[in-house]
């Protein structure tokens, strides 16, 4: 059984009745496994309602008058007494367009514990997103991280708490362990963060069974492209199999002549948000600016497009590159694996990832915002990592919002001056601290 970081904030929300819990990601990241698990481990009933299979369940909310009909109707579905203290599983929310409609009067009433969950799929959660403050939680989640791979594969929870000291002192890691942590990096490559492909590989180590777990969800995926692109005329299919193709050019930004000689990108701009929105690609993009907050200098019709799980990325390889990649062959560009990788650790940190390029300093593949501060990140496959060209124009400007920058690769721990330079599998430890005093009092003396 894998275990996964989100599993205590699930705990905290199913344990209580204050607010509804919405989970929401792409398809096939473990939602309705976890919900299910924690809610079986409280010991209390628990009912399981899937929008998709039980159409019946969409009428309730459009057409119940109030908590107590909404529940009575619910139990002939359910073709059982709900008892209160019950917790209300709704799963494929999404199906239900006047599910906010009744939020409110569900948690006044205060018998039942209520999850909802919702693949980003093709669908539009923005309407239930705008709950009343204080009714509704929302997280999301990702593939496995590495932390949570290597946990899945027998790792012990001392080893990457001596990760996370090394990574804040700045320290080398143990050289047997780094070495160790590297060959499962690349493994890690290949497998990615798919619950159900690390289980196939957990059980089986074999990875044609992981081949064929990513093809299912790979044909799952389409076929939600395929349905929605009838509906709204988008390109979701033609973009997403691009992506390995595009991340393998040397700049690996989104070429649109190569999805249409004729591309104009206001026309197919919603086919984009709509993939980052379904949570099967990361978006990218550029900023033109190295200042904080990024959101003011981001070109939205510029950017790089990553896949939501750097295993889905390799699956397009043949198998011969996959056994190159395990063993670790010069003759393989691991540039757009790494950076997808980074991309997905990133981004599942709650960092979000841009890019910058000046057209005198050169590119760096990513800048990031952490602690209020910003901070280029290169990536580098090679042996040749402390050659950043880019890099070193950027931290020789001595701009004073630029305070350090972080070379990702597989070396050990190395600090020269401003730059650290990491091993790749600590990308996700990147991340903004917590805060350790959020209590803020004015003095209103006078006023």
């Amino acid at each position: 059984m894998l275990a996964r970081k989100h599993e205590g904030e699930l705990k905290e929300y199913i344990s209580q009745k204050k607010q509804a819990l919405l989970v929401d990601g792409a398809r096939q990241v473990g939602k309705t496994f976890l919900i299910r698990k924690i809610s079986e481990e409280t010991g209390r009933p628990f009912f399981e309602f899937n929008l998709i299979e039980q159409q019946e369940v969409c009428t309730l909310f459009d057409g119940a008058k109030d908590a107590s009909d909404f529940i009575q109707k619910l139990q002939l579905i359910a073709g059982k007494a709900i008892p209160e203290s019950s917790i209300l599983f709704f799963d494929e929310i999404q199906e239900a367009d006047d599910a906010l409609t009744l939020m409110k009067f569900l948690i006044d009433e205060n018998k039942y514990t209520y999850v909802f969950s919702g693949s980003l799929l093709g669908i539009e959660l923005n309407s239930f997103r705008s709950a009343p403050v204080g009714y509704l939680h929302e997280t999301t989640m990702y593939p496995l991280d590495f932390e949570e791979f290597l946990m899945a594969l027998g790792g012990h929870a001392d080893t990457w708490n001596q990760i996370i000291e090394c990574f804040e002192k700045k320290e080398p890691v143990d050289g047997f362990i780094h070495d160790k942590l590297i060959d499962l990096f690349h493994l890690y490559l290949i497998i990615g963060g798919m619950p159900q492909a690390v289980q196939s590989y957990v059980e089986t180590h074999d990875l044609s069974d992981v081949s064929v777990v990513h093809k299912d969800i790979v044909n799952l995926y389409k076929r939600d492209f395929t349905k929605y692109e009838k509906e709204k005329r988008l390109k979701l299919v033609t973009i997403y199999d691009l992506i390995p193709s595009e991340l393998n050019m040397q700049n690996k930004r989104f070429v649109f002549s190569d999805l249409d000689k004729q591309f104009k990108f206001d026309r197919y701009e919603n086919s984009f948000l709509w993939l980052k929105d379904a949570g099967v690609a990361i978006p990218v993009y550029g900023v033109a600016e190295t200042t904080v907050p990024f959101l003011q200098s981001k070109t939205s019709n510029l950017f790089k497009l990553f896949m939501n799980d750097v295993g889905l990325l390799t699956s397009y390889y043949s198998d011969e590159v996959k056994l190159k990649i395990l063993n670790h062959e010069k003759d393989i560009n691991y540039g757009a694996m790494f950076e997808n990788a980074v991309a997905v650790l990133l981004e599942s940190a709650g960092t979000t990832p841009y890019y910058y390029k000046d057209s005198k300093l050169g590119e760096v593949d990513f800048i990031v915002e952490c602690d209020g501060a910003c901070i280029p990140i290169e990536v580098k496959s090679g042996k040749k990592y402390r050659s950043h060209r880019a890099l070193n124009h950027i931290m020789q400007r001595k701009e004073p919002y630029i305070s350090k920058a972080i070379v990702l690769s597989n070396s050990n721990v190395e600090v020269d001056e401003r730059i650290a330079y990491l091993p790749i599998y600590m990308a996700g430890l990147i991340r903004n601290s917590k805060l350790k005093n959020s209590h803020i009092q004015i003095d209103m003396t006078g006023l």
